[in-house]
């Protein structure tokens, strides 16, 4: 994982927002993907720090997240 700015332009990147995010309550993180990395940040920061995963290290971090 990396908190550093990205090589790439995220602005560019499409975001999704998560599906526990609402439009009537606190809404949550966004995820984007891009050649093998995925980007997390806050939906209500959007300019504030970001969240870089590796493919791999996404995964499993989605997997461990699952099973709880």
């Amino acid at each position: 994982m990396s908190i550093k700015p990205s090589a790439e332009k995220t602005d560019e990147l499409e975001w999704i927002k998560s599906s526990y995010s609402t439009s009537e309550g606190p809404e949550c993180v966004e995820v984007a993907a891009s050649p093998g990395t995925v980007h997390v940040r806050d939906s209500k920061i959007k300019e504030g720090a970001r969240l870089a995963f590796t493919d791999g290290s996404w995964t499993a971090f989605a997997s461990f997240a699952a099973s709880r």
